[in-house]
This record gives structure tokens, sequence and C-alpha cells, in this order.
């Protein structure tokens, strides 16, 4: 047995008790204590692979914020640490993404100029904000937040940012400078500046653009050559590594700058230096909402695939923690130089299956990214920029769920009408607009369904204790006992419709005595639609009809005792529908037959 393991057996409760609530803040608590050469063995593997990843990437995702690209190369560097020390994922790779990229050009363009101190600035601003968001959101336990976008207006976010982002790399690609954050003004700029066309730089961006289109399709070709699966998936996804190297080094022998294509440039070879946001209360105004969306959308991202993957491993993370976690990455990037960072979906995906075991992996990679800074930033100078713009491209499209459109179609027209609305904004406005319309239509839609909940009058299935919809079912009903299933929690926009159905059932049952509300579904009852129950006791009463409740939770009937809606009840509350059935049954009949036997039925 280890020393840390005899030290944690000897624990008492009370220490681990303590120990157990830092952890929560401090998940590297939870599995520092056991790691181990094997486990440093495979996460060393798999950051080597996600640091060859990462710096192609890192500089792409830069440029097309409109910052230096060795702000990419910061930004993958400390905030990997600072998410080791506060995520609960053992496989995300945190750093530049491409959405949010694209959403910190939108939003500094319009304040400052492309390229100047002013505009690094407003990025490290950006992402203090952003970690600050998150880690306040974290620390009030708002994980649930991510809910707010339904799954096809996230999918039509990323469709429609998968679009742009390759649109706005077009022009790059063909030696023209990029503009616009809308797909019509990327469009404009291209037909407008066609004459600035360079053809050095599209023969070698289209060249690196079909090279790396290929290599997505290469892997069944080097199955059949012999190569294992494992092999061949990882020379694959080495692609966009390899045009980096080859395109590099053309540019090298054959002086392409001097011809007039755009490179990278001369990087600085150190460490990132720090950086100090902006302090002026205009910019902090300006970018608080952007920021915002960016926190969001990258949390969206982020959580959705680290659940995805951890449930693999049937492991678990934490909404909330990880919120912190990003947060705290975030804030890293903001004091050394970087960008707004979040989950990458390739990056993850390639550590996942490279075998890293615990986060960790992620420190070794900016590590190596250390390295990389400050051994061979000399031949990353001559890195062309058309090829970082094909990577980009490349990358992009995998973000376009075509088939994910058919589907949502086929299953619901209201989510489809809502993802289309987000697509459309969001070509037409830029990402910003798409991610607060996807996020207004998601609660619209929630509120529309929600205030016309699903009722069904039910009926006993012969010679059963089940009760099911009569409109499917051949079911027993009884005309003096109507059994209204509700399944919905009732709330303030649906209190009116509910009072609507009721008085509707009362029409068409002239016979009804009894009314049983069925409340299997009903997680929560507000004031309103307490004072809608209360107005529907009092009709039912005036009309001689009972009302009676069934399988009342005990959360919502710990409510109810709180009000004395229940002291006026004409009916009674019922343990079950089937109790309630014959209950009342036996009830009616025994009315049926004290009124036959008594002196004035009789005459």
């Amino acid at each position: 047995m280890s020393r840390w393991r005899r030290w944690l057996a000897s624990e008492p409760r009370e220490r681990i008790r303590l120990r157990a609530r830092i952890a929560g803040y401090f998940p590297i608590i939870t599995w520092l204590p056991y790691y181990n050469r094997h486990l440093l063995s495979e996460d060393l593997i798999a950051a080597v692979i996600v640091t060859l990843m990462v710096i192609p990437q890192a500089l792409a995702y830069a440029i097309l914020a409109g910052l230096p690209a060795v702000a990419g190369l910061y930004a993958s560097m400390l905030p990997l640490i600072a998410y080791t020390l506060f995520g609960t994922s053992r496989t995300l790779a945190v750093g530049p993404m491409a959405i949010v990229s694209l959403m910190t050009a939108a939003a500094l363009s319009p304040l400052f100029v492309p390229g100047s101190v002013a505009y690094s600035q407003g990025a490290v601003t950006l992402a203090l904000l952003s970690g600050l968001i998150l880690a306040l959101m974290g620390l009030l336990r708002l994980g649930f937040f991510a809910n707010f976008l339904s799954h096809p207006v996230v999918s039509g976010l990323l469709t429609a940012s998968g679009v742009l982002i390759a649109a706005s790399q077009i022009a790059s690609l063909m030696g023209i400078g990029g503009s616009g954050f809308t797909l019509l003004d990327q469009l404009l700029h291209i037909l407008r500046h066609l004459d600035q066309l360079h053809w050095p730089t599209l023969g070698l961006g289209l060249s690196a653009l079909i090279f790396l289109l290929l290599m997505r399709r290469a892997a069944p070709l080097l199955r059949r050559l012999g190569l294992a699966a494992g092999t061949a998936t990882f020379i694959v996804r080495l692609g966009p590594v390899m045009a980096v190297a080859i395109t590099t080094l053309l540019s090298w022998t054959l002086d392409l700058p001097a011809l007039g294509v755009a490179v990278v440039g001369e990087i600085p070879a150190h460490l990132p230096p720090l950086s100090l946001p902006s302090l002026d209360p205009s910019v902090w105004r300006e970018l608080l909402l952007p920021a915002f969306l960016i926190s969001v959308v990258g949390f969206i991202e982020s959580v959705s695939l680290a659940q995805m993957l951890a449930a693999r491993r049937r492991e678990r993370i934490s909404p909330d923690q990880e919120l912190i976690g990003l947060g705290s990455a975030n804030l890293a990037a903001a004091f050394t130089s970087g960008m707004p960072v979040t989950g990458s979906l390739s990056r993850t995906v390639i550590n996942f299956d490279a075998g890293a075991r615990t986060p960790a992996a992620g420190a070794l990679a900016a590590f190596g990214v250390g390295l990389v800074i400050l051994c061979l930033t000399p031949l990353i100078a001559y890195l062309p920029i058309a090829t970082l713009a094909a990577s980009i491209i490349v990358s992009a499209m995998t973000l376009v769920d075509l088939p994910g459109l058919k589907r949502t179609w086929r299953y619901s027209q209201s989510d489809f009408a809502a993802m289309l609305i987000t697509i459309v904004l969001t070509f037409l406005e830029g990402v910003e607009a798409g991610v607060m319309a996807g996020v207004g239509v998601s609660l619209a839609l929630y509120l529309y369904r929600t205030s016309r909940p699903h009722t069904a009058v039910v009926g006993r299935l012969p010679g059963t204790e089940h009760f099911r919809n009569v409109r499917r079912h051949e079911a027993e009903i009884d005309a003096e006992i109507a059994l209204l299933r509700i399944d919905e929690s009732l709330y303030f926009a649906n209190a009116r419709y509910l009072e609507d159905t009721v008085y509707a059932l009362i029409a068409d049952r002239p016979a009804m005595r009894h009314l049983v509300l069925i409340c299997s579904a009903v997680n929560m009852i507000d004031a309103s639609a307490l004072e809608s129950l209360e107005a529907i006791n009092a009709r039912l009463a005036d009309s001689q009809i009972a009302l009676n409740l069934a399988e009342v939770k005990g959360p919502v009937m710990d409510r109810l005792k709180k009000s004395d809606f229940l002291d006026h009840l004409s009916g009674e509350v019922y343990l079950s529908t089937y109790a309630a059935w014959t209950e009342l049954r036996h009830r009616l009949d025994d009315e049926a037959r004290a009124g036959a036997e008594s002196p004035d039925a009789a005459s």
C-alpha cells in the first residue's frame, strides 16, 4: 500500500468529510493521490499527440479571432494547467476553439483595429469577463443554465457557425484579406476583391485543402494496405500536422513570402508575458454581453462533450464545477496574453482516443506547447496563412450537421423551425444574434408547449388496476366519474388552460358527479395554478360536482398543506387512481341503493 493510501485509510471521518468538501472545489484531490507511473505514461503519450494537433489549430484560431498567431499558443498553456486543477473531466482538452474565436472577432472588431495592441488587450479583457462569468455561475450552481438551449438550437448554431467559419477563410485561401462576420458580408467582400486574387496563394491553399480532405477519407485505404485500425486513424488525424510541415517546408525552400504568399511571420520565442486587461468601464460594458454569450456557448459545448466521453468510461463530471474549471482557464488566459478558451471538440476526442487517463494530460500538453514556443518558432514563421485557412475550413465543416436537419424535420417541425431561425439569424446577423435567438426560441417553445399541457380522460382497462387514455384504448368509463390525467406541472402559463379543459369536460359530461385530477406527472403547482384549482373547486361545487385528487407527489402535497386549499376541497385526495375509482364507485352505488330504498323513491 502506498504512503498516500495509508494516509487516506488512517483519516478520521471528520477529516474525510472535510477533504470531500475541498475536493468539490479542487477535483485534482480525487485523482492526484493515486497517480502513478502507469497513468503518467498513458497521459504522456496522449499529451504528445494533442501537442502535435494543438499547434496548427491554436495558430489558426488566433488568426481567425483577428489576433497574432502566438496568442493561440499562449492560450494553450496556462489555461490547460488551470483546468487541470479545477476541472472534473479526465479528457477535456481546453484551448482556442473555432466558434469562440469567431465570436471573439465579432465582439472586438467594432471596437478596435484588428492586430493592434488595443485589440489584443480587448481579447484578454474578454477572456477575463468570460472567466468571471463562468466562475460566478459555478459558485452559484447555475450549471442547469445549459438546458436553456435545446439540442436542435445548438445543432443549428453549430451548423450555421461551421458555414460562417469556413466562408470567412475563403478570402485567406485566395490571398484576399477577410472581412465581415455575416455570410452576406463575407461573400460580398470576396466578389468585390476578386481582382486581388493571388494565384500562388490560391494554388497552395487549394492543394492543402485537397490534401486535408483526402486524408480524412484515407483510413479505409490505409487499413486495406495492412495497417491496424488504430494506426490508420492516428495517421489520418495527423493530416493537419503533415499539411503544416509540408507547406512550411515548401514556403522556406521556395521562399514563397518573396512571391507575396502571406505567412505567420516571426513569433516571439519566449513564454507568455503577463498581461493586464483593460480597466476602462466603457470597454467592459461593450464586452459584457459578448463575454456572456461566449461563456454560454463554450460551456454548453464543453459540458456536452465531457459528459458523453465520461459516460463511456463510467465516470461522471459536475457541470457546476466545470463552470469553475472553464472560468479558471479563461482567467489564466486573461493574464497570460491569451484569448477566450473552452473545450475543443477535435482535440478532446483525440485526447480520449489517445488514452488520456487524467487531466494531467492537459498539463503535460501545455508543457509541450511551451517547448515548441521556445525551440521551434523559427520554423513556424514560414507557415503559410493559406494552410491555416484550409485547416480551419476542413475543421469547421465537421460542425455542419445536415442529417440532423433532416431528422429534426421528420420528428418535430416546431423544433426544426427553432433550428432554422437560429441558422438564418446566424447567417444574417452573426453568431451572437444566433445564440440570443436560440435561447429566445427555446424558451418560447417551452412556454408554448407547457402552456397547453397534454391531458387525457382515462378509463380502466377491464379486469386490471391500470388506467389508460380512452382515445387510445378500449377502457371502462363511468358517466358519473371523470378521470382527467394532467401530464405537466401546473404554473402561471397553463393555469387558465387547465380551467378551460375542465369546464369543457363538464359540458361534455352532464351526468358527472365526481372529477378526479390525476397528478402523477405534476411536479409543481405555483400560486397562480393554486388559484385556478380553487376556482375550479368552487365552480364544480356550484354544479354539485366533487373535485378529487389522485397520485399527488409528496413535495406537491407538502406545498398544498401550507395553504387552505385542502380544507375547502369538495372531494378527497387518493393515493392511487384505482383507489379513487373503487371508492367513488362504491360510494355512488351505496347512494343509489339508499335512494332506491327510501320512502320517497318507493312512492
